[in-house]
């Protein structure tokens, strides 16, 4: 039986490679994110390969927009067997010129939206048997980085959550997956907010150098076939998580004269 699939954050970016990884026939796909133009594109891409897609925008920001998309995806499908919260927003910015409405703007989008829907789609996913929902974390949700402190808080507070999520609710059908990418070839710099709250619009060139949103797509979906609780992608950045937790002393060494941008 296919699966009935919701990815936040679908209109380009990792959640795009997800919505096309997923895309097969028998699948059926909500595909969520506030630039709709963005997302029918994407749809159609999706539906070409034989799937079903739904387009039901969201601003994971608004409560109102959270209730609106679950009362929109409850009225399409009649269960949810995966929710990834993909959908979020990065951070170029130091912890002494970031006003704090800044540091809410970024926690707002990327743990209390991810939460919030979470909440809503829970209880809907028990009724019906169970199912998974993932949380798109960063290597950074697992240890500090320079110019990303709300950014690595938000992304820390997901593993709390989730996995006090998954501990309450395992003997009910539900799994978690948190997803910790390192550098991915996305927009993700380019859309990370300065301490103005503007955009940063430049390309790190870490992340130029990163894997294709499509090899991280591909090890996200293998993850979640193998009810994974956890997940790590990306290249040989990764080797900092294992010098974090293994070699600490080694990890701040390095990590003081990383050039952060």
């Amino acid at each position: 039986m296919g699966k009935i699939i919701w990815i936040t954050g679908a209109s380009s970016g990792i959640g795009e490679a997800l919505a096309l990884e997923f895309a097969v026939p028998g699948n059926e796909l909500i595909l969520s994110s506030r630039n709709t133009d963005a997302l029918n594109n994407v749809a159609t891409k999706c539906e070409a390969k034989g799937s079903k897609a739904h387009v039901i925008s969201i601003d994971l920001s608004s409560e109102t927009s959270i209730n609106e998309a679950f009362t929109q995806a409850r009225n399409s499908v009649n269960r949810i067997d995966v929710l990834i919260n993909n959908g979020g927003v990065s951070q170029r910015s130091l912890v002494s010129e970031t006003p704090l409405d800044v540091d809410r703007k970024i926690f707002e989008i990327n743990f209390f939206g991810a939460v919030f829907l979470s909440k809503k789609v829970l209880p809907w996913m028990i009724e019906t048997g169970g199912g998974t929902i993932a949380a798109m974390s960063s290597m950074v949700g697992r240890f500090g980085f320079p110019l990303r402190s709300a950014y690595s808080a938000s992304k820390h507070a997901l593993h709390g959550f989730f996995e006090s999520l998954y501990l309450e609710n395992h003997d009910k059908g539900i799994k978690t997956l948190l997803i910790c990418p390192g550098r991915i070839r996305t927009n993700i710099s380019v859309n990370a907010v300065t301490a103005e709250g503007k955009a940063h619009a430049q390309m790190d060139a870490g992340q130029t150098g990163g894997i294709s949103p499509e090899k991280c797509a591909k090890k996200i979906a293998k993850a979640l076939r193998k009810g994974k609780r956890e997940v790590w992608v990306g290249g040989k950045e990764i080797l900092m998580m294992y010098f974090r937790k293994y070699l600490p002393g080694l990890f701040f060494r390095i990590a003081k004269k990383i050039d952060p941008k």
